[in-house]
């Protein structure tokens, strides 16, 4: 399946598209070769009204099934996902323009172990008994009601389940926003969850700019906000969000180190620093974009870092040969050439790419996509403005370092704090440095792996809350708290 430019993008509201009558749309382009995807039409203040009441009506049939029931319908849609795995991973693959073999090896993947894992859990949510003199208290943990899923651009289908796996699980029904920039696959999870038994309205799906998220946290009769999303946005957000004391979790963005100790394995750190910094082009929050090597190996590190780097197999995504994609759109790949300027103009040593090539491994030609060849920068200083600032394109800032306290106070100095990285064959170092690092999601000895069996999610200006594992299950219920007496009740009365 391909998307073509007559694909129309409509609401997916009560199970149904919507008309596009009456509405505000726009082109949704390639970003491989800047081709129309087709018309998108963003949602109305009707049109998320007609959300929000069929949202309502599902969280009511919803709420009332066991978790076991529940956990049935999100298996189902685990295995339809499964099922489809090429067509929905082709789809992505265009909107977003990441390689195909990506889209085939992780996001249609990690969108349904979502699903399997919270489908598993839901019959073991449960709250605690209390025993008490003369009588006992137990809790209940229970579902918010409706609940908004804001998604970003890198991952659609991932994000879209990774907030709804958790929610549907607890017993909530969702509103889910995709990015405008990639409207395709978040309708195909709407589809799994129907062909699995949800009932109508238990996900719907909307499209649109801020302004649509700015409705969907503005509704009063919507109990939670989670997005994915930038540092400005998380802030629009959670202020909004407090005039309605509305629930929220955020995962923002990042400027996160990696750090190469002088015993590490040089080859392994090598790969992580890669995989870090130019899968999805640089595209992910929790990239290890500062790399911090120590000053012995440092030069050894380089010359194997710039020589794989040059071998990466830039080009057609489409292509199963390809390592590294086009950028989401224009604006974001002019975004990201102004800051390798910046860094040329800092002092910063350009040590390869920083340009826009004009064919690809293959030789074809890719001049009308959005493609920059991976970049690393060298002698770079911490207060430069590459390494400060999220780039969310594939720079790699390398930093030298000579001591372990030197290195972990250069690191926490980021108004971040995401993801942090250890490189070092000395357990009680890694352990010991990943302990000091102010960081919400952390590795030692790997980077950017996350399993759904543990949390995901940032602290400081990174975000609040956690998505994944058994800690999402607190952000998307709420506690009640039941005494039960036993015998009479005594009044001085």
């Amino acid at each position: 399946m391909f998307l073509n430019e007559n694909m129309v993008y409509n609401q997916f509201i009560d199970g149904v598209f919507t008309s596009s009558s009456n509405r505000e749309s726009w082109i949704n382009y390639n970003p491989a070769n800047n081709q129309s995807l087709g018309e998108v039409y963003r949602a109305n203040h009707e049109d998320i009204e007609a959300a929000v009441d069929s949202s309502e009506k599902a969280f009511h049939v919803w709420k009332i099934k066991t978790g076991a029931e529940r956990g049935r319908v999100l298996l189902k849609a685990a295995s339809i996902l499964r099922s489809r795995l090429e067509e929905i991973a082709i789809l992505e693959m265009q909107d977003v323009g990441k390689p195909i073999s990506e889209a085939l090896a992780v996001d249609i993947i990690s969108a349904a172990d979502a699903l399997e894992y919270f489908g598993g859990m839901a019959a073991t949510i449960h709250g605690e008994f209390v025993d008490l003199k003369n009588a006992f208290g137990y809790t209940r943990p229970e579902p918010l009601g409706v609940c908004a899923g804001i998604g970003a651009w890198n991952y659609p289908i991932q994000i879209a389940a990774w907030k709804a796996a958790p929610a549907l699980a607890c017993g909530n029904a969702m509103i889910f926003k995709s990015s405008e920039l990639t409207p395709a696959t978040s309708i195909e999870l709407a589809k799994a969850f129907m062909e699995a038994g949800a009932p109508a309205g238990l996900f719907n799906v909307v499209h649109g700019d801020g302004r649509v998220g700015g409705m969907l946290v503005d509704h009063p009769r919507i109990a939670k906000i989670s997005l994915t999303g930038s540092v400005a946005t998380g802030k629009k957000i959670l202020s909004s969000a407090a005039t309605h004391l509305k629930k929220v979790t955020l995962e923002l963005g990042g400027k996160s180190p990696l750090i190469i100790f002088e015993d590490a394995d040089i080859t392994s750190a090598v790969s992580a620093a890669l995989l870090a910094n130019f899968y999805t082009q640089g595209e992910v929050c929790s990239n290890g974009t500062r790399v911090f090597v120590q000053r012995s190996i440092y030069n050894s590190f380089l010359q194997q870092l710039k020589e794989r780097t040059e071998k990466i197999k830039l080009g057609d995504p489409s292509d199963p040969d390809t390592q590294m994609g086009a950028l989401i759109s224009k604006a974001h790949m002019e975004k990201v050439i102004q800051f390798i300027e910046a860094g040329k103009s800092s002092g910063a040593t350009l040590l390869t790419g920083g340009f826009q090539p004009e064919k690809d491994f293959k030789g074809r030609d890719i001049k009308s996509g959005n493609f920059i060849a991976p970049t690393i920068f060298t002698d770079c200083d911490d207060t430069m403005e590459i390494c400060r600032q999220e780039i969310f394109g594939p720079v790699l800032c390398i930093l030298c370092f000579d001591s372990e306290e030197e290195v972990i106070e250069r690191a926490n100095d980021t108004p971040f704090g995401l993801a942090a990285g250890v490189f070092t064959n000395d357990i009680k170092r890694g352990h010991r440095v990943i302990h000091q690092l102010q960081a919400g999601t952390c590795w030692i000895n790997n980077y950017n792996i996350t399993p759904i069996e543990l949390p995901f999610g940032g602290n400081k200006q990174s975000g609040q809350g956690r998505e994944n594992s058994l800690a999402a299950i607190q952000y998307y219920t709420q506690l009640k708290s039941v005494y039960v007496e036993l015998g009479n009740v005594e009044s001085p009365y």
